[in-house]
């Protein structure tokens, strides 16, 4: 495994590290499902065991993943190992409970307490706000970030960090959340992340900020492993069931996209793994990946892409095949 340091934050994580959002399974929000199903907390647990073994370091969860269920399982694991051998991040601001708005301080700094209790736990070590909302007019913005900020004069949170969706949604906010991690979707898809204008990585570098990537895989579209005339079904809860990703069309789209990474790379699942987390990693040397996973193949299988980083020209042929018309 190899190891980065996320920016002026410190943290050293491996570069491959955990999403921990499918193992919280199935679960809603305002009605629409926000989880993923097919997950079983044993295998969950054997994963998580076996990403210790192969040196991955960091697990990135938050509140809501099953409503504190995938910090519950994560918590049991931590029972297991020695604290300071693993860098734990949560997040808030999508669980708002009984809040006006889930940025309120006071309801920040109950979730970070639930957070602590369900990972048996008395400090995280990178505490997100999870997205950029922070009520009508912004109104809870200032309070918010001097509440994360005491928090982490308390010792509970080590490194403060901000999630978004948009390059303009984080230009708005970091100014005041001040944070020292960024995490945002990125993949080989592309998006406005990587483009003149609106280019997070530059902007970051810059500003000396790690990063941290979600949805390298792009959550399996890019290992070309579901088939277009038998489109996936997923479970109640599953946030998957209203993509249309996953349509008939756009999964021979995305077969036809990647037709110049099988013949370069090889048609095997593996190659293509290798070749999706290699080129969100050749974005930057201050960004980590942290791909899902639900069992002990799926964290193996992410893991044998580590170390194994892509020549620029084949950066640029990624590039190109979803770039194209």
């Amino acid at each position: 495994m190899e190891y980065r340091v996320l920016g002026r934050s410190g943290l050293k994580v491996s570069e491959i590290s955990l999403g921990c959002w499918a193992i919280g399974g199935p679960s809603w929000r305002d009605g629409s499902p926000v989880g993923w199903s097919g997950n079983d907390d044993n295998e969950s647990l054997a994963g998580l065991r076996r990403a210790h073994e192969l040196g991955i370091n960091h697990l990135d969860t938050a509140d809501v993943y099953g409503d504190g269920h995938s910090e519950r399982v994560i918590g049991q694991f931590l029972k297991d190992v020695p604290r300071e051998s693993v860098v734990v991040a949560s997040k808030v601001g999508w669980f708002r409970g009984t809040a006006p708005n889930a940025m309120q301080p006071v309801h920040i700094r109950h979730q970070l307490e639930q957070t602590l209790t369900n990972l048996g736990t008395d400090y995280v070590d990178l505490y997100y706000f999870h997205n950029s909302n922070f009520g009508p007019d912004d109104q809870y913005l200032e309070e918010a970030a001097d509440t994360m900020r005491e928090l982490q004069k308390e010792g509970k949170v080590r490194v403060i960090g901000q999630s978004a969706y948009s390059y303009a949604d984080f230009m708005r906010v970091c100014p005041v959340t001040r944070p020292e991690v960024l995490q945002f979707n990125y993949n080989a898809f592309g998006n406005e992340f990587d483009q003149q204008g609106t280019n997070l990585f530059q902007w970051a570098e810059q500003e000396n900020l790690g990063m941290v990537l979600f949805g390298p895989l792009a959550q399996g579209l890019l290992l070309d492993k579901f088939d277009p005339e038998n489109p996936p079904q997923f479970g109640e809860g599953d946030i998957r069931s209203t993509n249309q990703s996953y349509s008939k069309e756009r999964l021979l789209e995305i077969r036809r996209q990647l037709q110049p990474l099988k013949e370069h790379f090889g048609s095997a699942t593996q190659e293509l793994v290798r070749a999706a987390i290699q080129y969100a990693l050749a974005q930057s040397p201050n960004a980590c990946v942290i791909p899902g996973f639900k069992n002990t193949r799926q964290v193996e299988s992410n893991a044998e892409a580590a170390g194994r980083p892509l020549q620029a020209q084949e950066v640029e042929l990624i590039k190109q095949a979803f770039r194209r018309g």
